[in-house]
């Protein structure tokens, strides 16, 4: 190995972080490089991000993981969207999918077509052009056709699994794969004196456990990334004043391929469906409801009997100052959070290890591939808060404290400036780093009532029947949900859990 190269490896914490980076790291380092993590099983993990978006396939399959195995591991079920009940306001539901809408038929955009017809009153909601929509609402699922000009090939989808599971599996992947599992709690960090790097952890048994590159997987804590090097947090509670959460799981209710987002008078609550149980909590503001109204209105609208009491949860929604700090790469909720409105606790673990492959350091941690991951990791944080504030700024809701508040608060400039902008005459506007498609934009500004005032000023000057086509691909998409397999049959055959 070259002198400057990196010989070993301390992953602190395990839980979904820890075991994901553990395994993606062991997967593409081979034997070249010792990997150990640390945990204890005294120190529990949040384990409530059950839902997922379509990237984690992508994970999945680097690692040479077996979609089925993965899915019978882990009690997981498909998911082809998000449902959004009482969001824009009360009574209202929209469908945020996996997928585009419609298919492209025309130089102007599918959905301009659909605003023209809006405003003509001739037009289906707009979840009436999404195969995935189709698909969900008949609880059918079926991995998409290969065929571009199949309209089932037109939706993308995730999974639904049980965290603690997924990280159990991982942990097995790794192992075989040399990864060191050491039980223990830090006790103290020792730093070196010239570079002020994290040079080694001590555990409360007196075991030292050095190395080149610390990856802080620790959780809300930030043993490391904060605890140790002071790297300092940017409070976005102002924009998200959400802080709590109460999680719980029900006996299994049914086989929806989606998660359902049901907004409350403080805050919203989620229902995830699985094979043997279905996630549910509750995440509001604690400055708009006391603990027990908000453990009150999760425990009257569960959909089943509950396994357990409410597990409670605080948390501040923000993120580290920088993710790399010296030799320290924070991943997680050590680096961060936000709340888990559009499923990206796990996709952003995902992104943090995949920058930290491609920007792989020497032991110097050399300066510019530092630099360039903060940069990244800062915007691609900062673009997926913005659209989790999107939910909540595009309301009409009047009727209680938390909506009111969201509805006048002020917002990033970059935000309001793409609300704006699509208000004007439907454009989409979207940042380099943004996670989510124009369809996610799309469906989140329609579905909370954005209407756009107007639709491309190129349709004045095409002859092409836009609503003879919106018609067509909607008896395409329910002729094409028909075809396939209930979601549960799907599992039964392919994928069922012991």
């Amino acid at each position: 190995m070259p002198e400057n190269a990196i010989d070993s490896i301390v992953i602190l914490g395990g839980g979904t972080a820890g075991w994901m980076t553990a395994a993606a790291l062991s997967n593409a380092l081979h034997k070249n490089c010792q990997i150990i993590l640390v945990e204890s099983e005294q120190i529990g993990t949040v384990g409530v991000g059950e839902a997922t978006i379509p990237p984690i396939r992508v994970f999945n399959q680097a690692l040479g993981i077996k979609e089925n195995e993965f899915i019978k591991a882990t009690q997981g079920t498909f998911k082809l969207g998000i449902e959004f009940v009482n969001w824009g306001k009360q009574g209202h539901s929209y469908f945020h999918p996996f997928g585009s809408y419609g298919k492209q038929f025309d130089v102007v955009s599918f959905h301009h077509h659909w605003i023209k017809a809006h405003h003509e009153g001739k037009a289906q909601p707009l979840d009436e052009y999404s195969m995935a929509w189709h698909a969900a609402k008949e609880n059918k699922f079926a991995p998409m056709h290969k065929d571009p000009r199949n309209v089932l090939s037109t939706y993308e989808y995730a999974y639904h699994f049980d965290a603690g599971l997924y990280a159990k599996f991982l942990r097995q992947y790794s192992e075989q794969k040399n990864v060191k599992r050491i039980e223990g709690k830090v006790a103290k960090v020792e730093l070196a004196h010239d570079t002020g790097f994290v040079r080694s952890l001590v555990l409360e048994n007196g075991q030292s456990v050095k190395a080149d590159l610390f990856i802080d997987c620790s959780g809300f804590k930030g043993v490391l990334i904060e605890g140790a090097l002071k790297t300092g947090y940017q409070d976005w509670s102002h924009w998200l004043p959400c802080d709590s959460a109460l999680a719980v799981a029900t006996q299994r209710s049914d086989f929806k391929p989606y998660t359902r987002s049901i907004a409350h008078q403080a805050g919203w609550q989620w229902q995830i469906p699985l094979q043997h149980r279905t996630g549910n909590g509750h995440v509001y503001c604690s400055a708009f409801s006391d603990r027990q109204h908000a453990e009150d209105i999760l425990m009257q609208n569960l959909p089943g009997d509950a396994k357990a009491d409410p597990r409670a949860l605080t948390f501040k929604t923000g993120r580290r100052n920088l993710f790399w700090h010296k030799n320290v790469v924070a991943i997680g909720l050590a680096s961060g959070f936000l709340e888990p409105l559009e499923s990206t606790s796990i996709h952003l673990i995902q992104a943090g290890i995949a920058k930290l492959l491609a920007l792989f350091p020497g032991k110097s941690m050399q300066a510019r591939l530092r630099d360039e991951y903060n940069r990244i990791a800062i915007s691609e944080m900062e673009a997926v808060r913005d659209f989790i504030i999107l939910h909540y700024r595009l309301t009409q809701r009047n009727d209680s404290e938390l909506w009111r508040h969201c509805r006048h608060m002020a917002i990033p400039d970059a935000l309001q400036d793409k609300i704006d902008y699509f208000k004007y005459n439907g454009y989409l506007k979207r940042n380099g780093m943004d996670l989510f498609s124009n369809a996610s934009w799309l469906a989140v500004q329609i579905g909370q009532l954005n209407i756009p005032q107007q639709a491309d000023f190129l349709l004045a000057h095409r002859t092409t029947d836009g609503l003879d086509w919106l018609n067509k691909l909607n008896q395409a998409m329910k002729a094409g949900a028909q075809q396939l397999p209930s979601h549960k049959d799907y599992i039964n055959q392919f994928c069922k859990a012991k």
